[in-house]
């Protein structure tokens, strides 16, 4: 399930962040505005912002949308207050479910992935391969997208859904009974403190590699 960048170009999204109150590096005035966010494309500092949480909402509704392309990588540090985007080729990425965080959505907390979606893409079957909805059809509204290794250092990733729902009603302050069957699938403690994950892992064996998937019990020391 892993994707190797082949590279889209940056320009429109300079033009795009300057539109969106961008300071470029030639205007830039440390005195003035020494809290201010580095913006890199590529790694190159191109420019500075004063609202980040805006713009990196911004351009993630973008490559949500399809409006960018899906390749591009989104990465906030919000300590070393640097706001990076990559567009370049070579990068390994791979596929994540999206969590809705949106406070004003009803399925705040929620995977963005419906029943509606797995209804088309079982649709997919009877249909004319150009009228399917299928993988670009998740990418494309947002129900799926790829991260590489640098944003996944920036965001939280849930095991399984069902570990979703069980974060939420934690969080709601329910009290879950204590599970009996040893044969069941160890799960990763709850943390109560967690504020809010941003995506879940299509299957936990997508974490490994080829190689790494054919070891025997790779979670514990060889």
């Amino acid at each position: 399930m892993s994707y190797i960048t082949v590279g889209t170009p940056g320009e429109p999204l300079i033009n795009f962040m300057a539109e969106q109150n961008m300071e470029f590096l030639e205007e830039y005035e440390p005195q003035r505005s020494p809290n201010a966010t580095k913006i890199f494309l590529n790694g190159v500092w191109v420019g500075i912002h004063r609202d980040p949480l805006h713009l990196v909402r911004l351009v993630q509704e973008l490559r949500r949308s399809g409006s960018i392309s899906h390749e591009v990588s989104v990465i906030r540090d919000i300590r070393d207050r640097e706001f990076k985007i990559f567009t370049d080729a070579g990068r390994v990425c791979r596929p994540l479910f999206v969590i809705d965080n949106d406070p004003t959505h009803e399925r705040r907390g929620q995977l963005v992935l419906t029943k509606d979606h797995i209804m088309r893409l079982e649709d997919d079957a009877s249909l004319p391969p150009e009228e399917r909805f299928g993988w670009k059809g998740l990418l494309d509204c947002g129900a799926v997208e790829y991260v590489d290794a640098e944003e996944e250092e920036t965001i939280m990733i849930v095991m399984t859904p069902e570990d979703l729902e069980i974060s939420r009603q934690v969080q709601a302050g329910y009290e879950l009974a204590e599970e009996t069957d040893p044969n069941k699938r160890v799960k990763t403690p709850i943390n109560k403190n967690m504020n809010q994950y941003t995506h879940c892992e299509i299957h936990p064996s997508m974490i490994l590699g080829i190689c790494a998937s054919i070891i025997p019990f790779p979670d514990h020391n060889q």
